[in-house]
Parts: C-alpha cells; structure tokens; sequence
C-alpha cells in the first residue's frame, strides 16, 4: 500500500508539473484550442451545404462528434514532443536521480494530455452548440461521451508515448506524430459517410477505432443509445494492455 500511495503522490505531482507548463506558455493552450474550432467553422461551412443536403440532415450534427475524436487524437502529439523534449533538455536524467516511481514520468505526461482535452473537448461543444448542434441524448449519455472519449484519447496518448521515446528529437517528433494519425482521422467516418468511399477503403474505414468511436460518440449524443460503445471499449483496454506496458518497457530501457 505505501508504494501504490507513493506512485500515486509521485503521478500526480509530475501530473501538476506538466500542467503548469499551460499556465507558464498560455499560447499553447490558446493555439491548441484555436485549431479544433478552425477545423469545425471550416468543415461546417464549406462542406456543410453539400454533404448536408445530400444526407438529408444537420451536418453539425454529424461534424461534432467527429471534430472531438480527431482534437483528443491530435492532441497525442504533445505526449510525444513533451517526452522527446524532456529527454533532449536532460529532464529525464534529473527524474533518474529522484526517488520517484519511473513509470510516473509516463503517467504524468498522458494524464496532464487528458485534462488539456477535457478544456479543449468542452470548448468545442460550446462552439457547436452556438452553431446548432443539440445534445438529442441527454445529460446521462453526454456525460457517458465525454468519458468515453477521454479515455480513447488517453489510450491513444500511450501510443504516442513510445513514439516521443523512439525519436527523440522534438522537431522531428512533430511530423512522425501526425503521420500515422492522418490516415485514421481522414480515412474514416469523421468528416463524410463511409458509404461514399471505394469498397477496399471502406472496409478500413468502418472497422478502424476511429470510426468506431465516432459511431459510438454519435450514437449517445444524439440518439441516446449505446450503438458501438462495447467495441470502443475493447479497442481502447486493447490499446492500454499493449502499449503501457511497451511504454514502461522503452522508458526503462531508455533512461
């Protein structure tokens, strides 16, 4: 119990020091959270006419859920920059010489990513709900949304935890963290429906986590239902359960 107790004391205490980083650089916050709210105005008014006409519906109704998924993924990359800059700057090698539980070092820096998402999720949907979007579930299943996408970017956090560890140099890390979400976030269901897409690409697209958890986002927002919810679960405990423990296993064999 002591050691759970202290790993505990030493998460949240590296937890707090990655946060203060928002508080010393506020411009990372703002930009931050500029970006998602360009993405959702521009997809909403450019494509909103057209993909909203076709499908007969509201396309910020569609768009909402899709623009929170891709925020919490594209938010993974400060987990990745943040490491790659903690090693480069000897942050690392300080931690080393503390009394403190290694793994913390990890934790702290994904857990800090989730709550920056939780800002920026509940800014979006203050934004969509000014453009139109109206939570058809209720408080009960949006609530259940929110947690369910925290812990999908969370997951998806310890993904880029490994990358930020396998290159080390933060500039560098910048592009490799968003290579391998690009095809994710755009080969998927977050912006138009999958039923548009050449047959070979819309086999990716509909099985992927991202357009599963958009499904299961949309589902509880609007409908009030649990469509998806169980296979949003299972990718995100299956993303946790391999790379954690990878994460721990190169931090380890790093530092």
């Amino acid at each position: 119990m002591p050691a759970l107790r202290n790993a505990a004391t030493d998460i949240s205490m590296l937890t707090k020091r990655n946060l203060l980083r928002y508080v010393r650089i506020p411009a990372l916050l703002v930009f931050s959270s500029f970006q998602p709210i360009m993405f959702l105005l521009l997809f909403n008014y450019v494509f909103g006419g057209a993909i909203g006409a076709q499908s007969g519906g509201s396309y910020i109704s569609f768009l909402l859920p899709g623009i929170v998924v891709q925020t919490v993924l594209f938010g993974t990359t400060a987990t990745a920059v943040g490491l790659s800059e903690d090693f480069s700057r000897g942050m690392v090698d300080r931690f080393r010489s503390l009394p403190i539980t290694r793994s913390a070092v990890l934790a702290g820096r994904t857990l800090a990513d989730v709550c920056r998402n939780f800002l920026v999720v509940i800014l979006i949907n203050i934004v969509g709900y000014m453009l139109g979007f109206r939570y058809s579930g209720g408080l009960q299943h949006g609530l259940a949304a929110l947690v369910l996408l925290l812990m999908f970017g969370f997951a998806f956090s310890w993904i880029s935890a490994v990358i930020g560890m396998m290159v080390k140099d933060p500039e560098t890390v910048q592009v490799a963290g968003f290579i391998w979400i690009f095809p994710l976030v755009f080969a998927s269901g977050v912006f138009v429906p999958t039923q548009t897409m050449p047959s070979w690409l819309r086999v990716f697209a509909e099985h992927q986590p991202v357009t599963i958890t958009v499904n299961a986002l949309r589902s509880l927002l609007l409908e009030g239902t649990t469509t998806d919810v169980g296979k949003t679960l299972l990718w995100t405990g299956g993303i946790l359960a391999v790379f954690v423990p990878l994460s721990v296993w190169a931090y380890k064999r790093i530092a």
